[in-house]
């Protein structure tokens, strides 16, 4: 099947924890178009020039003015647009707000809108679902890195999926290495985690739309086990 457009939240991608030059490069390099991010896109000083030239790399939306980078990004008449929760996460913007201020705002028609919503509650994922039926192509799910299995397309045409997943080790706690989750866990005492190994798990979830109406017409799950 040929793919139109490949969008990956790339917030983990440098060992773990924020993205670097180099993850990005590589990530752009293996065919990806356009890399969402969250709640860890500060965590690599280094990448921090990157989201303020025509890389395509975008952060949340809903972060407050001022800081670096942009919340959207136009690939091939596709917006892709990257909101965080609050519920859980720390303080942002309202993303309901900001994302009716950027629907508002548009002055062209893209053929499909995409929206990465980085959250940690699955109501609040929900809650954006329905509240963008109809107005977006799809609103994807990320940040807990355990993909879910409701997949559908929602009453008046968007694509939703609670959360897509990860692509990292299976043999692992969210891709953390299990005895040191164990030992946090068992002992309350401060450890740092490093990524697992082994055979690595891609979740992932296959968007189709209409050119002409932005509707989606269907979302699967794509699943893989390498290694």
């Amino acid at each position: 099947m040929q793919l139109d457009l490949v969008i990956a939240n790339g917030e983990n991608a440098a060992g773990g924890k924020g993205l670097t030059p180099e993850t990005a490069d590589e990530l752009l390099g293996s065919g990806v178009d356009v890399i969402t991010s969250g709640n860890h896109i500060w965590a690599q000083k280094e990448v921090l020039p990157l989201l303020d030239d025509d890389t395509p790399i975008i952060r949340p939306l809903n972060f407050a003015p001022g800081v670096p980078g942009r919340g959207y990004a136009w690939r091939r008449n596709v917006l892709v647009v990257n909101l965080i929760g609050r519920t859980f996460m720390g303080d942002a913007d309202c993303p309901f707000r900001a994302m009716n201020q950027l629907l508002d705002g548009l002055t062209q028609k893209p053929e499909a809108i995409v929206v990465d919503f980085h959250a940690e509650a699955t109501s609040e994922k929900q809650a954006m679902g329905r509240y963008l039926d109809g107005r977006v192509s799809a609103v994807v799910g990320t940040h807990t890195h355990v993909g879910t299995v409701d997949t559908r397309v929602l009453t008046k045409g968007t694509a939703f999926v609670t959360d897509v997943g990860m692509v990292g080790p299976s043999d692992s706690v969210i891709g953390d290495n299990v005895d040191e989750v164990l030992h946090r866990f068992l002992t309350h005492m401060p450890q740092r985690l490093s990524v697992g190994k082994g055979p690595v798990v891609f979740n992932s979830v296959l968007v189709e739309t209409e050119p002409d109406t932005g509707r989606a017409t269907r979302i699967s799950r794509v699943d893989r086990e390498v290694g």
